[in-house]
């Protein structure tokens, strides 16, 4: 790939790798479409979602697919990508071609992995242990979110051969913390990420409860705690704000590369500054993310600001967009 300018030729000449959100469902498929050695009907981004759309309900397209207050960072992830261009390099031999990439040490089959997104169970019943064993049929990684539905242990098992990363929130309890460093060491995820772009939760500000169309549990979040409420609940989002650490800092970065063995990975890294302090840190890798335009609205692009994160990062550590 080499885009207009020679600036951002060099962002995606690092190891770099793209995380779409792609409904679980979609996923799902792969395993079998790879038995029967068959293409699929979808080609591109545009027509997942359009497929996505035909098969959801109007609750569950508009819950994944909904932006943050007036949308300007949701569409803008979009338009972004629309103002840069490809220059082809012609009289190549491609013949064969290789879209592998190594990414924390291990290679995947092309450089498109699977975002933590939460939700899974709206769209198939299997959840997440669909996910995996699309994402693992496919060879490449997925990034489980502490949100999901099935606990860590069961999502590896669902495809012993796949790349899993764990996405862990921040909790006030850091034996809380400890507790799931270990579990997925044990299970096998070769990295941990960690979401830094929401300061604070957006759910103290409904006025009201969301009714779920399915039985949804988090077991990587509840643990072994007894949850009388239901989530989407308002006393189910009171018990999440009692537990979680929302407005986490660089000292408790800190705590979690000292207390796992695991690359640990920054999400939601928008600045050059901060990237910096990331790598001087010791993180493995700089996931440069807006949480899609739903947390925070009026946050650039991040296929904008990807060039001077990349250089700040200067070669050490990896540096991964979505959006």
């Amino acid at each position: 790939l080499a885009p207009a300018t020679a600036h951002f030729h060099r962002s995606l000449s690092s190891n770099t790798f793209f995380n779409l959100k792609i409904l679980s469902y979609v996923l799902s498929v792969f395993p079998k479409m790879s038995e029967e050695n068959v293409h699929p009907q979808e080609t591109s981004v545009a027509d997942f979602e359009k497929n996505a759309r035909e098969k959801s309900s109007e609750f569950v397209w508009t819950y994944h697919n909904a932006p943050g207050e007036r949308g300007q960072t949701f569409m803008d992830n979009c338009e972004a990508f629309k103002r840069y261009r490809l220059i082809p390099r012609n009289l190549r031999d491609v013949y064969i071609r290789d879209t592998s990439v190594t990414v924390l040490g291990t290679k995947l089959d092309f450089p498109v992995a699977i975002a933590p997104t939460a939700g899974h169970k709206l769209v198939h019943p299997e959840a997440e242990l669909a996910t995996f064993r699309g994402a693992a049929a496919m060879n490449t990684g997925m990034v489980l979110s502490s949100w999901s539905h099935h606990s860590l242990e069961d999502v590896a098992a669902a495809a012993p051969s796949g790349v899993c990363w764990f996405y862990m929130l921040f909790y006030r309890d850091r034996g809380r913390m400890k507790q799931l460093l270990a579990r997925a060491e044990r299970a096998g995820y070769t990295a941990i990420f960690l979401t830094v772009d929401a300061p604070i939760f957006t759910w103290p500000l409904r006025k009201s409860a969301v009714v779920f169309p399915a039985d949804i549990k988090i077991p990587n979040v509840t643990l072994d705690d007894v949850v009388p409420h239901a989530p989407g609940t308002l006393e189910h989002q009171a018990y999440l704000t009692r537990i979680a650490k929302e407005a986490a800092t660089w000292d408790d970065v800190k705590w979690v590369i000292r207390n796992t063995s695991l690359p640990v990975v920054l999400k939601g890294i928008l600045s050059a500054d901060d990237a910096r302090i990331a790598v001087d840190l010791g993180v493995s890798g700089v996931y440069v993310s807006n949480h899609g335009g739903r947390e925070q609205d009026g946050l650039p692009a991040t296929i904008d600001v990807l060039p001077d994160i990349v250089d700040a990062v200067g070669g050490k550590a990896e540096v991964y967009p979505d959006g």
